[in-house]
């Protein structure tokens, strides 16, 4: 699925390089792991090649998929209703883990309407954090753009 070079994204972590294909014995059994850094935090992560899928890898999404994110953080309904704010931190949770950049967007809308209406508590600032630096890593790569241009083009679109 991928080659040495590659830029995919890994679920809750953001973009990373796949910089090898190693082959690992573990527990007598040979496996092949995309060895992947993680281009924010230089994070090394490995990734049984079989599983790839199953844990989100993927890759970048593609200029004509940006229109989809941006009206996604057009809309102004939020995804995740009311309830406490440790339920709805678990919903989001599982929306980044998901690994969508969709669904991340929706993160970010949300949090961002819901900031604008009462105080987030500290677990909903460090994911609205999350949420804005994964979404800007994917889509300033994807453009070609600084996230600094990024930024100020989702700021646009939320206030």
């Amino acid at each position: 699925m991928f080659k040495i070079g590659d830029l995919a994204v890994y679920p809750a972590h953001g973009v990373g390089k796949i910089e090898s294909i190693e082959t690992k014995s573990i527990g007598g059994k040979k496996q092949d792991f995309y060895i992947m850094r993680i281009l924010d935090n230089e994070m090394k992560i490995m990734i049984p090649v079989p599983n790839a899928q199953t844990v989100g890898l993927r890759g970048l999404i593609g200029a004509s998929d940006i229109p989809r994110v941006y009206d996604i953080l057009q809309k102004r309904e939020v995804s995740v209703n009311g309830g406490t704010w440790n339920r709805r931190y678990r919903e989001y949770m599982e929306k980044i883990k998901t690994g969508s950049i969709y669904e991340l967007a929706e993160v970010l809308r949300d949090l961002t309407v819901l900031k604008g209406d009462k105080e987030l508590s500290f677990g909903e600032r460090k994911m609205l954090d999350t949420a804005r630096s994964l979404l800007l890593k994917e889509l300033s790569i994807v453009q070609e753009l600084s996230e600094d241009q990024v930024e100020r083009e989702i700021f646009e679109i939320l206030k």
